[in-house]
């Protein structure tokens, strides 16, 4: 796998505008081309990165699975337990309850939410037109030391205690290499509400003509976050449908037999 070096060799290995007043479309286009192609993106029919997790220097493993036809999921271990989240089947969304650790449904908003999120694989920008989102350059900004083109991407609205809210996010593309650095977006609910929320991304590396970043930092901005380290990312896994369905919890009656029968 090649890396992006942010450096003046990245420039003369991808295609690039270079000129000073780029538009957000010439920025999107690029970044579009610079990391594949928009036909080969195209044809992406799903991604499965496996890797591990640093939260507050807690390590655990994870495996993110997201398909063109919206069902996704995550799945990682921690302290010997597997758990489930923001598993998704194209109509029903679950995870598991940190708490009791079982399934349990997600309401009807955060799953009508989600229902939007399958307008945007493998990213929002490869069909943003196409979808009716609004596109506009804010200019540049020095992000982490690099600067940056800031882009403010606006789609479909979503449904957030009964109200819609404008979903908004801003994208810092480097303006060598044109791929995202951040991303920021305001958080609509729980405490955190009013807040900004944000993810780095860094370390692009070439998987089979398609680039990906390989280490992923999420949290609030300005403040700590979990850290993601990508192993290994593997184009159109195959995926058993079966691991996207809830699973039904076991009477209590039944379990009570088993135990009697296994005695």
């Amino acid at each position: 796998m090649k890396k992006i070096i942010l450096t003046l060799t990245l420039i003369t290995a991808f295609v690039t505008v270079q000129a000073e007043d780029m538009t957000a479309d010439e920025i999107v286009s690029a970044y579009i081309e610079n990391t594949g192609g928009a036909e080969a993106w195209n044809k992406l029919d799903g991604v499965k990165l496996t890797g591990e997790m640093n939260q507050g220097g807690m390590k655990f493993p994870f495996e993110i699975v997201q398909l063109k036809n919206g069902h996704q999921y995550m799945k990682f271990n921690f302290q010997g337990k597997e758990l489930m989240q923001g598993v998704f089947d194209g109509e029903s969304m679950w995870g598991t309850n940190f708490m009791s650790m079982k399934a349990e449904k997600s309401d009807a908003e955060a799953t009508a939410n989600q229902k939007l999120e399958m307008n945007d694989f493998p990213f929002p920008f490869l069909h943003y037109k196409e979808n009716g989102y609004q596109l506009e350059l804010l200019g540049k900004e020095e992000k982490d030391g690099a600067e940056a083109y800031k882009l403010k991407l606006t789609r479909e609205p979503k449904t957030v205690d009964g109200k819609q809210v404008d979903d908004i996010s801003y994208y810092y593309f480097d303006v060598d290499a044109l791929v995202p650095l951040t991303t920021e977006s305001e958080v609509k609910q729980g405490p955190m509400k009013g807040k900004m929320g944000e993810s780095k991304l860094g370390d692009y590396q070439e998987v089979e003509g398609l680039y990906f970043p390989f280490s992923m930092t999420q949290g609030m901005k300005d403040g700590p976050g979990a850290t993601m380290v990508i192993s290994k990312v593997e184009l159109n896994p195959t995926v058993d449908n079966s691991v996207f369905v809830m699973p039904k919890e076991t009477p209590a009656a039944e379990k009570k037999s088993d135990t009697e029968t296994s005695k």
